[in-house]
């Protein structure tokens, strides 16, 4: 437990009626909801949206057009590959007529022709599984296709989106937070200048959240149940109530 005081010492005569706990809180929402339009103006001005809906549709053509390429690659080394096949089937047809035409009566010359005919015919062989294997490497890539193309789709979708909705949403969050910023005006006017200077210390130090609810005993800001001993002090203080563990401000029912 924290051995600081449950209220601060400048607001100690402060009366919870003065301090209007539950216009703080509503304070705070408003503030909130500020914050999350400022951000979103923000993204809108910048473009992101549309810059990271621009970069998606880069990237997924990029790697449809890659994979065309690699497509369009094995095409022709698979074409390459076919076409030796036929040169090489056709050489064998010819050594294998030189064989039995009669045209080779010499004996070493005949087991030389053989010999030949072997050897193209296990080159013929190597080629033609050397084909399957493009034909393979062909069909895994097709596969890749439609899964890309769906992606890319739907990325030149979403731009188009964005593109269309970003104008619209641009005036609407100007719009909204105008509004916002007048109702805040007019609840800032109902507190304290050293309570506001309090809360708007905090919520830089509490990422935007100064004041919460306190619920059955739990601080709604950190989570945290407050001891029995510090809750009886709140329970007794005039002044402004403090979490004894991440000292925001608390609005006690």
């Amino acid at each position: 437990m924290s051995d600081e005081e449950p209220t601060e010492t400048a607001f100690a005569a402060a009366a919870p009626d003065e301090l209007g706990g539950r216009r703080l809180l509503q304070l705070q929402d408003v503030d909130l909801a500020i914050d999350r339009l400022r951000t979103r103006l923000s993204e809108l001005e910048s473009q992101g949206e549309v810059r990271d809906a621009r970069a998606r549709v880069a990237s997924t053509e990029a790697r449809l057009g890659e994979l065309q390429l690699s497509l369009d690659a094995l095409t022709r080394e698979q074409r390459r590959v076919e076409s030796d096949v036929d040169s090489l089937e056709l050489k064998i047809e010819a050594e294998r007529r030189r064989l039995f035409d009669g045209t080779v009566a010499n004996a070493k010359e005949l087991q030389s022709i053989d010999h030949e005919v072997e050897n193209l015919r296990g080159r013929k062989t190597r080629m033609e599984d050397e084909v399957l294997e493009k034909m393979e490497q062909r069909e895994q890539l097709e596969k890749q296709s439609p899964p890309l193309e769906a992606d890319a789709a739907a990325a030149r979708d979403r731009l188009a989106e964005i593109e269309r909705t970003s104008a619209a949403e641009l005036i609407q969050v100007e719009r909204e937070l105008a509004e916002r910023s007048a109702q805040r005006a007019v609840l800032a006017k109902e507190f304290s200048d050293g309570l506001l200077e309090l809360y708007e210390d905090l919520r830089r130090q509490k990422k935007g959240v100064a004041a919460v609810a306190l619920v059955e005993g739990v601080c709604q800001g950190c989570h945290q149940k407050l001891s029995p001993l510090y809750l009886d002090r709140l329970r007794r203080s005039d002044g402004i109530r403090r979490c004894e563990y991440c000292r925001r401000i608390l609005v006690v029912d």
